[in-house]
């Protein structure tokens, strides 16, 4: 390289990190700080046991088209739950959703440009919010203050300091089924070996490995395709897209590919990586909070993309535990999925769990495949979305709850920062106070 790429690979990041720490303050989130009120729940819609759970979406690009279609599909097959309410503040994106969702169900669903209409219904159950980063604690917390339960993308906020408000929120109101849609925990493998761990069948869990990596051409995320239809001030309120950020110049490339800049997304670290360490997180059992993080990575092909498409985190937990975690937009290879006792291993993510012992414990533990519950295995994501709505029935504690969220966006933040300042960062939960270490 030469000392003139050097250089404004330097100036690039510095840039950028200034960016960063005006945006998310040192004293990142600190409960006490916190000045705002926190809004009790109203009464949320009767809901009789045979009853239809009706369900709301708020944003209907990407991920909430996708949502849409399988919340339809399954509404006309088994008549227990209703696709109610679609709001986008995307005119086109909305009324694209409205027939896809009107032709799988049947009827007429009613669209609303912004959730406020949305979450003045009073029989809506349910929302899912599938909306970019920057909105969701917002729209999480207007949707509990409403009596509405909540299923909010991954990842669950866009920073550390919004993950604590809506912390916050949901323990004010433990009434609302607040989930995650982190959708591996649902993997069998991964409930599994959170059980296997709670039995002490590996000893302690001293440090575990996971990734999220894969490859494009032509660039992660590129694929999200840019709209003539969407004119500003007409079939899209753009002022309103960008509100909890402030004002932004119009923009169709950020508008359909926000998760490439970091303004708007924290990339491959929260919206893939999450992913896997979610249910890990969660199969550890107690290991208490994330409380030393450093990342280190770059842009080795994606030159164009702000976040980098190459990021390695080690993650320090309370309790004595390390997590190292890989996560590429240019390289599909990636590293096995293992949780490492003192006496065996367990590795996880696919379909089956297993169980290896260390060599020194081999004559008291033996190797073994620990295979799902019999009977059909759903993906994944339809198994979370299906989990949620039986939540929301009988009132049930969400696998995917916002505490977990909470310690994966320690995380997410925290790497972020490492990635884009240099150094590690770390976290006190007592405080909810971050600093460089």
């Amino acid at each position: 390289m030469s000392k003139s790429e050097s250089r404004r690979d330097f100036l690039r990041k510095a840039t950028a990190a200034a960016a960063l720490a005006s945006a998310l303050p040192s004293a990142l989130g600190a409960e006490s700080e916190d000045l705002e009120p926190v809004p009790q729940a109203a009464p949320r819609a009767p809901l009789a046991a045979d009853a239809v759970v009706n369900i709301g979406i708020i944003g209907t690009g990407g991920m909430g088209t996708g949502h849409a279609d399988a919340l339809a599909k399954f509404a006309a097959e088994s008549k227990s739950i209703r696709l109610a309410a679609l709001c986008d503040v995307c005119d086109p994106r909305v009324q694209n959703a409205k027939a896809r969702v009107d032709k799988a169900q049947g009827g007429d669903v009613p669209t609303y440009r912004y959730h406020e209409q949305l979450l003045a219904r009073p029989d809506i159950h349910g929302v899912l919010i599938a909306s970019p980063e920057h909105w969701h604690a917002r729209l999480a917390e207007d949707a509990i203050k409403a009596g509405k339960d909540v299923y909010v993308e991954k990842p669950m906020t866009i920073n550390l300091k919004d993950a604590l408000r809506l912390r916050k929120v949901v323990r004010a109101n433990p009434s609302a089924i607040v989930m995650v849609g982190t959708q591996y925990v649902m993997t069998p493998s991964y409930i599994a070996a959170e059980q296997l761990v709670k039995d002490g069948a590996i000893g302690k869990p001293v440090w575990s490995q996971t990734s999220y990596c894969r490859n494009s051409k032509t660039g992660e995320w590129n694929y999200y395709a840019m709209d003539p239809k969407w004119i500003p001030g007409e079939t899209l309120d753009w002022e309103r897209w960008c509100k909890p950020l402030g004002k932004a110049r119009w923009s169709p490339e950020i508008y359909a590919r926000w998760r490439r800049y970091k303004k708007y997304s924290s990339g491959i670290i929260g919206d893939l990586l999450v992913h896997h360490v979610t249910p890990t997180l969660k199969a550890l059992g107690d290991v208490g909070w994330p409380v030393k993080v450093v990342a280190t990575g770059g842009h080795y092909i994606d030159k164009a993309m702000e976040n980098p498409d190459q990021i390695n985190i080690n993650v320090e937990f309370e309790h004595d535990h390390s997590m190292m975690i890989a996560g590429s937009t240019c390289n599909e290879l990636g590293v096995e999925r293992v949780i490492r006792g003192h006496k065996a291993n367990l590795f996880v993510g696919g379909r089956n769990a297993v169980i290896r012992p260390e060599r020194i414990w081999a004559d008291e533990i033996e190797e073994r495949e620990v295979p799902p519950p019999p009977g059909p295995v759903l993906d994944s994501q339809e198994a979370l979305r299906r989990h949620w709505i039986d939540c929301i029935r009988t009132r049930q504690a969400p696998r995917s709850d916002v505490e977990l969220g909470t310690k994966v966006m320690v995380i997410v933040d925290l790497a972020q920062r490492s990635f884009w300042e240099g150094g590690a960062f770390g976290y006190d939960p007592r405080s909810g106070k971050v600093k460089r270490l």
